[in-house]
């Protein structure tokens, strides 16, 4: 099972979730998680045990987030474009994405996880430049991660997805079938 896999499976997200995240509100709000993790890592030197109370309304944020917004009226936008890119991606194993994807991806995949172990490494050690490094690698890896999803998301022609419970990768049909 692979890092986005497992990633997948605890965020527990079904059709309809998957449909709420497809709100540019909420793919773009998500973005603040890592920011908002550092900033409780940092908080330890002020509220010692305490910064457990911010890390944890953190994730609490981070599994809440794709539930809180309405499904979008339409799938127009950028943001609602890389989110079901994403999901397009996830089910990869029951309908392959074209191959020229794969090497970029994993490039940006490890882009995401060397910014983000600079991130945690900086908040481990209270090192500022460390960890606004991390930060940085880490954010501007997801937003070329989530550009790359866009296209994903162009490629499979899913621009007619009907965004109700039910629908999905497979689940995508022709309106103009009737």
């Amino acid at each position: 099972m692979g890092l986005f896999d497992f990633g997948a499976r605890v965020m527990t997200m079904s059709d309809a979730t998957w449909a709420r995240h497809a709100n540019p509100w909420s793919g773009w709000s998500r973005l603040s998680i890592l920011p908002l993790l550092a900033l409780a890592g940092w908080s330890r030197l002020w509220l010692g045990w305490g910064a457990s109370i911010p890390a944890g309304a953190v994730l609490a944020w981070a599994w809440l987030n794709p539930r809180l917004f309405p499904a979008p009226a339409g799938i127009d936008a950028w943001m609602s474009k890389g989110v079901l890119g994403e999901r397009i991606w996830l089910s990869r194993r029951d309908d392959p994405i074209p191959a020229h994807h794969a090497p970029v991806l994993r490039v940006l995949t490890i882009v995401v996880l060397a910014g983000t172990a600079l991130l945690l490494a900086g908040i481990l050690l209270l090192d500022p430049v460390l960890t606004l490094t991390g930060l940085s690698v880490a954010m501007l890896g997801k937003l070329w991660f989530l550009d790359r999803m866009v296209w994903i998301f162009t490629e499979a022609d899913h621009t007619e997805w009907p965004l109700s419970p039910g629908a999905g990768p497979s689940g995508a049909r022709d309106r103009r079938a009737g």
